[in-house]
């Protein structure tokens, strides 16, 4: 977006820009986000930043009345996959809290001097800067949503000292911690943190419209003991840096009907708080832009009325990026049902639960996914189907468990290709479904699956058959439309019309002679 783009979006209060861009005014030293309600600033008094950091350095603070900071994410780092996006999403993931700068660098395989200089040039601030805005997102969130003790939240927002939270509180908010407490109000209070973890809920922000099939799709592939799902709520345990996490996640409002992701969260290690709330936003792609997307996808005659009837679809994220790649090879060529059995059966070899048990309605969670340290060492006498599969099973969990393999958000589509395909039993549709789930890639197309030609044949009555996976949308060979050329027409959201088909491939199940693919 240009200067004036982004001025008529302020003009008009456009709520569908909130978190992609924030607007300093000269003249108050204020930044806001897009549908702040106050009076729309003077062009030359206007300058806009994509990212609160960049106004931070500038010497900018956040608007008391529209807080810039209780908006969803850019959608950008999903979309984009150059080193800035990679960046931010390590630093999401609290890498930078952990490693420092010089870890960040080393993650994405540039100098700290390089890493600085690219983050000035794309985003207007670097490395520590980006992180302390992280932070201070994260402080407010819980100032304002939770009843922890000031010195807790400084610690679970990743600041090294309670006198850096305030500074930073102050300088980012211009309030004190008690005034931004006080000035929302809560009355919710959260236990003190202790030997068992620590609980809180919080709601955390999304762009409407969201659509709640996501809980449909988590609920399908949940693993007894590890998840729990229903139509309209999931819950889980998961490995954090520091320790074991828990949490469970609804839709809601807030007190403003503004819609939500409401998460009750369980952390033993209160720094890997931020960490959790990042990979639940990415589980649940709280960050995506859902009117661009439906915009594009609502143009294609084939998707059309899908779109109309179901808007806001979102992509599934992951919580752990070798999970996901241990769930697809052993759910290839098999149904969700039979591959989700074969997941029960070796789940046994993760990790008993060290939190205190958190009971869904039919029983306690109590185990971790298992690790692919684990599952190269116990899974042989556990996984079912054909030998070289399982060969190939354990030989990658064993390359993601000793190092010799890493997999992480930092990687593009790209790495991932490069880092998976030499792999025994991977190919290109496990990389891109990958791609999808670990790096919510949104333009994805996996050609030839099995359940994705069957939504379409049902959408469009035409036969469902394989076909070329590059096939053009103005070859002469193919004059009706085909899969492909409605592919190429939902481009850069392609990941998103996969979604839309698999659903209505699971709402038609496929054909008898069809095979059918893991998702």
């Amino acid at each position: 977006m240009d200067f004036w783009q982004r001025y008529r979006a302020i003009d008009s209060r456009d709520t569908r820009f909130d978190g992609q861009f924030v607007t300093a005014v000269a003249t108050t030293r204020i930044y806001c986000r897009p549908s702040c309600p106050a009076r729309t600033p003077k062009p030359a008094n206007v300058t806009f930043y994509q990212t609160s950091a960049a106004a931070h350095q500038a010497g900018y603070r956040a608007c008391k009345r529209c807080l810039p900071e209780a908006v969803p994410g850019t959608p950008d780092w999903n979309l984009r996959s150059d080193a800035a996006a990679r960046a931010m999403r390590l630093i999401s993931d609290g890498e930078v809290d952990r490693t420092g700068v010089p870890g960040l660098a080393a993650r994405l395989g540039y100098s700290t001097r390089q890493l600085n200089r690219i983050l000035h040039q794309e985003l207007g601030a670097g490395p520590l800067a980006l992180a302390r805005a992280t932070r201070a997102q994260t402080a407010r969130s819980l100032l304002t949503s939770s009843g922890l003790k000031f010195a807790d939240i400084a610690f679970a927002a990743g600041f090294s000292s309670v006198r850096q939270f305030n500074d930073t509180v102050q300088e980012v908010f211009a309030l004190t911690p008690s005034d931004l407490r006080a000035r929302a109000r809560t009355t919710r209070e959260n236990p003190d943190p202790g030997e068992a973890g620590t609980t809180l809920s919080l709601l955390l922000p999304l762009r409407a419209p969201y659509d709640p099939g996501i809980f449909e799709f988590l609920r399908v592939r949940a693993i007894d003991g590890t998840e729990h799902a229903t139509a309209d709520r999931y819950e889980r345990l998961l490995q954090l840096p520091g320790g074991q996490g828990w949490f469970s996640a609804r839709l809601a409002t807030t007190p403003h009907g503004l819609p939500a992701l409401a998460v009750s969260v369980s952390v033993e290690r209160l720094p890997d708080l931020p960490v959790l709330l990042s990979r639940i936003r990415r589980l649940f792609d709280l960050d995506a832009d859902p009117l661009a997307v439906d915009a594009v996808l609502g143009s294609d005659p084939v998707l059309a009325d899908r779109v109309q009837q179901i808007p806001g679809i979102r992509l599934p994220g992951s919580v752990d990026p070798h999970e996901i790649l241990i769930r697809a090879m052993i759910g290839q060529q098999i149904t969700v049902k039979a591959a989700r059995t074969g997941l029960h059966r070796l789940s046994v070899l993760g990790s008993p639960a060290t939190l205190a048990p958190h009971r869904a309605p039919d029983g306690a969670l109590h185990r971790l996914f298992p690790t692919a340290a684990q599952v190269a060492d116990g899974g042989a006498g556990l996984l079912k189907g054909p030998a070289r599969r399982i060969d190939s099973i354990l030989r990658v969990s064993s390359a993601l468990a000793d190092g010799s393999v890493q997999l992480g958000v930092e990687d593009g589509v790209a790495d991932l290709e490069r880092k998976l395909l030499p792999l025994p039993g991977i190919g290109p549709w496990t990389v891109r479904y990958v791609a999808m789930r670990v790096l919510g890639a949104t333009d994805i197309h996996l050609a030839n699956d099995a359940a994705i030609r069957n939504g379409w044949a049902t959408l469009t009555g035409q036969a469902s058959q394989a076909e070329p996976p590059n096939v053009s949308s103005t070859h002469p060979a193919h004059p009706s439309p085909t899969l492909s050329t409605t592919m190429e027409r939902c481009s850069p959201w392609r990941s998103y019309a996969t979604m839309h088909l698999w659903r209505v491939a699971a709402d038609h199940p496929p054909i008898p002679q069809a095979k059918a693919t893991p998702r």
